[in-house]
C-alpha cells in the first residue's frame, strides 16, 4: 500500500499542475517495473480536445516511452475513477492494474456507473484498487469546484 500511495502522489502532483492551469485537477501515471514511464494530467480545455483526459495522456506517453502500444505490465495511478472512454483506452492498451483514488459517481466506468475493467465478456480485463489517497483526491476536487462556483459568483 506504501508503494501505491507514492505512485498516487506522483499522480496528484499532476492534478495541482492541472489545477493551476484550471483544468479539472486529474492526474495520471503510468508505472513499469516501478519506473514511470507516462504521464498525464487534464488538458481538455487548454487543447479544446475532449479527448484529453490524463489517463490518454498518460497512456500516450508511456506508448512512446515504451515504444509498443501493448502496456500489458504496466499500472495506471490516477486521481480520479477513469470515465468509460478512458476504461476504453486502459482495456485497449491491455494495462494489467488500475489504481484510482475518488470515486466518480457521475461518470466512473470503473466502479460507479459500469464495470468495464473486469467485465468478462471483454477482452482484456485487469486489476482495479480503488481509494488510495481517496480522501486527499476527492478533497482535490471538491476544492477546485468549490472555488469555480465562487468565482462565478
Amino acid at each position: 500500500m506504501e508503494r501505491d500511495e507514492q505512485l498516487m502522489r506522483e499522480a496528484l502532483a499532476l492534478a495541482r499542475r492541472a489545477a493551476q492551469r484550471g483544468e479539472v485537477p486529474v492526474g495520471a501515471v503510468v508505472v513499469l517495473d516501478n519506473r514511470i514511464v507516462g504521464i498525464g494530467y487534464n488538458r481538455r480545455e487548454c487543447t479544446q480536445s475532449p479527448l484529453a483526459h490524463a489517463e490518454v495522456l498518460a497512456i500516450e506517453d508511456a506508448r512512446d516511452q515504451v515504444g509498443f502500444w501493448r502496456l500489458e505490465r504496466c499500472e495506471l495511478f490516477v486521481t480520479l475513477e477513469p470515465c468509460v472512454m478512458c476504461c476504453g483506452a486502459i482495456v485497449q492498451s491491455r494495462i494489467a492494474r488500475v489504481c484510482f483514488g475518488a470515486r466518480d459517481p457521475k461518470g466512473g466506468g470503473a466502479v460507479s456507473l459500469y464495470t468495464l475493467l473486469t467485465d468478462p465478456r471483454l477482452n482484456h480485463r485487469c486489476e482495479v484498487v480503488e481509494g488510495v489517497l481517496g480522501d486527499e483526491c476527492g478533497a482535490m476536487l471538491t476544492d477546485f469546484f468549490r472555488n469555480i462556483r465562487t468565482m462565478s459568483k
